[in-house]
């Protein structure tokens, strides 16, 4: 829990940061094994290698504050991950599945960029200048990485995404057409007896004034 200072809040949410870091190091991996991108997939192998790097720069800014390097649970990762790992796990098409990937892949870096961000901020607040140049390496790459996923998404895998939606859509357009085409046709079949029925009964009465005559 933070402190009643703002030093105390920066450390806190420091442990909070590489709590949420050691928890990608495990996810990473199994985004990119589900990944059915190339593309996307070394992304997220080359991302694995940053994570690495970002964990060994929280534990200089542990250095700097003079605060072991240790991590708090971070329950807004956990929760990120948590959801992504339960789409991973159903059923779907591959371009789908790549396109639910970098959704949680943002959400990840959208919660990380807001963290480093309000980090940042503090340190340079505090004057801790060396501390707040640490994170902002770091709040780079995480942009960086963010754009890349966006880029890929908008260069195929959105629209590969919606491929299998329109040919659904078209065949049931196909279906509603040949239903409206057979409707005619069944109300002219049962029209037909109710002609006749009509002829017949023209044809008793012609008779029958046949008769009188």
């Amino acid at each position: 829990m933070a402190g009643n200072n703002l030093r105390e809040a920066l450390v806190d949410e420091i442990r909070d940061l590489y709590n949420a870091e050691k928890q990608l190091i495990k996810a990473l991996p199994k985004m990119a094994k589900a990944s059915t991108s190339e593309e996307l997939r070394t992304a997220f192998e080359t991302h694995l290698e940053e994570t690495q790097g970002q964990i060994g720069r929280l534990e200089r800014v542990f250095e700097l504050l003079e605060e072991k390097p240790r991590g708090k649970h971070c329950a807004g990762m956990a929760g990120i991950i948590e959801e992504g790992n339960e789409k991973l796990e159903e059923e779907m098409e591959d371009a789908v599945m790549d396109a639910c990937i970098i959704k949680s892949a943002q959400s990840a870096e959208h919660y990380e960029i807001g963290s480093y961000g309000t980090a940042i901020a503090w340190a340079e607040a505090l004057e801790l200048t060396e501390v707040a140049e640490l994170l902002e390496e770091t709040l780079t790459e995480e942009k960086e990485t963010d754009a890349k996923l966006s880029a890929l998404a908008e260069s195929g895998i959105n629209e590969a995404a919606t491929a299998g939606e329109s040919e659904e859509d078209s065949e049931d357009e196909d279906e509603d057409e040949e239903e409206e085409e057979e409707a005619p046709s069944r109300s002219t079949a049962k029209a037909e007896p109710a002609a006749v029925s009509a002829k017949g009964g023209n044809g008793s009465r012609a008779r029958k004034t046949g008769g009188r005559r």
